[in-house]
């Protein structure tokens, strides 16, 4: 089961505080073991809002909003992807994560294409699985 574990955003985090020697060193082990156990396929850290931008759709159209955002506790500042068997396992691994007091993560399932039922022809699933190959090999 591959889920996304998302960290959420602080107000350090949004002022762009950089995390300190000691804990990237502690991320780095952490992430080396996960990516040992097989565990870990993704995960990076984010710029604070202030450069990002979100885009709403409605109506047939599209309104793009420029950061910064306001800290609404729904902020995401950095993100997993990882494959355990459980998400039991999934807490289990996160729990082990390097953060100090304050610092939130969510646990989400990623969709597998049997989610999808009989939605997801066959010529979908194969686009789907050729495009993922091709995002892969760059």
């Amino acid at each position: 089961m591959k889920f996304m574990v998302i960290v959420k955003a602080n107000k350090d985090t949004e002022a762009g505080v950089m995390p300190s020697t000691e804990l990237l060193a502690a991320m780095g082990k952490f992430n080396e073991e996960m990516v040992k156990a097989g565990v870990m396929q993704a995960g990076e850290g984010l710029h604070p809002t202030n450069k990002g931008a979100r885009v709403k759709y409605a109506g047939g159209q599209s309104t793009v909003s420029h950061g910064p955002f306001s800290p609404t506790g729904d902020l995401v500042c950095g993100f997993w992807l990882i494959e355990t068997r459980s998400l039991d396992e999934a807490i289990d691994w996160m729990k082990r994560a390097p953060f100090g007091g304050g610092s939130e993560i969510e646990i989400r399932q990623v969709f597998a294409a049997e989610d999808f039922g009989e939605a997801l022809t066959p010529e979908l699933r194969e686009q789907g699985e050729r495009l993922r190959a091709q995002a892969g090999r760059k």
